[in-house]
């Protein structure tokens, strides 16, 4: 069995490698990728695989967009340190997932996943849109967490504890209203006006997307326009020809 594995971690990676190794004695470790590109990279070479490990955030951007780039010819097993909900999503599209930190038991039992899916889908590549569709909530779809990242780990913010969304140098930040910490993330602010939910959220500029608990006041500015002060200290200006929906929006 040839397994490949994408992680950005490099002493996970290693670990990983032996757990798998060691819950299945025929498994060989076919690549280590630590992004996105490079696991597009290896797949586009087309060698064979019966499975593969991937961590949910890799170093340039979720695992998620592999299946975008490139075809991805096995079921995979997802490492992640999402919340119930999103395993829940995770088990509805019949992909197994370990939740770090993970043991050796853990793997095991994803093995046994594994068979069970090869013998019930001859082992066929599993269609993960489900399971990116299943990544919101029921109904309209709104994304009620984000995973972020610090250091070596990963933790899952509530959208209601998030001030703002903004942009600077060229990334996106999550800014939380309680303590004013900001996290890097992977998507676009045209990317989370798709995600979030309209009557909390609200992009107020071409830089933020703001939330209405987080607004603590709002002053006429010149030009028509609106300061706006956030609970965790932010400041920014309501563009002119947002004003009009903003006062709005914050009337509910």
């Amino acid at each position: 069995m040839r397994v490949l594995i994408a992680e950005d971690e490099e002493l996970a990676a290693e670990r990983l490698a032996d757990l798998i190794c060691e819950a299945h004695p025929g498994a060989r470790i076919a690549a280590i990728a630590d992004t996105v590109e490079g696991a597009v990279e290896w797949l586009h070479k087309g060698e064979a695989i019966d499975l593969a490990f991937f961590d949910i955030q890799l170093a340039d951007g979720a695992s998620f967009d592999i299946f975008q780039q490139a075809d991805v010819p096995c079921p995979v097993i997802f490492a992640t340190a999402f919340d119930q909900y999103l395993m829940q999503a995770f088990k509805v599209n019949s992909i197994d997932y370990l939740l770090k930190p993970f043991n050796l038991e853990d793997v095991r039992q994803a093995f046994v996943k594994y068979e069970q899916l090869k013998r019930s889908m001859r082992a066929g590549a599993p269609d993960v849109s489900q399971l990116i569709q299943a990544l919101n909530p029921v109904g309209r779809g709104y994304r009620q967490r984000f995973v972020v990242k610090t250091g070596p780990h990963l933790f899952s913010v509530r959208a209601s504890e998030v001030a703002c969304f903004f942009t600077a140098h060229k990334t996106t930040w999550l800014a939380l209203a309680e303590g004013g910490r900001k996290f890097a993330l992977d998507f676009t602010l045209e990317q989370l006006e798709e995600m979030l939910d309209p009557t909390d959220f609200f992009r107020a500029n071409r830089q933020y997307i703001v939330h209405a608990e987080a607004v603590r006041k709002a002053t006429v500015y010149s030009g028509a326009r609106l300061k706006v002060e956030l609970a965790n200290g932010e400041e920014l200006v309501v563009s002119r020809e947002r004003v009009a929906s903003f006062k709005m929006w914050m009337g509910g």
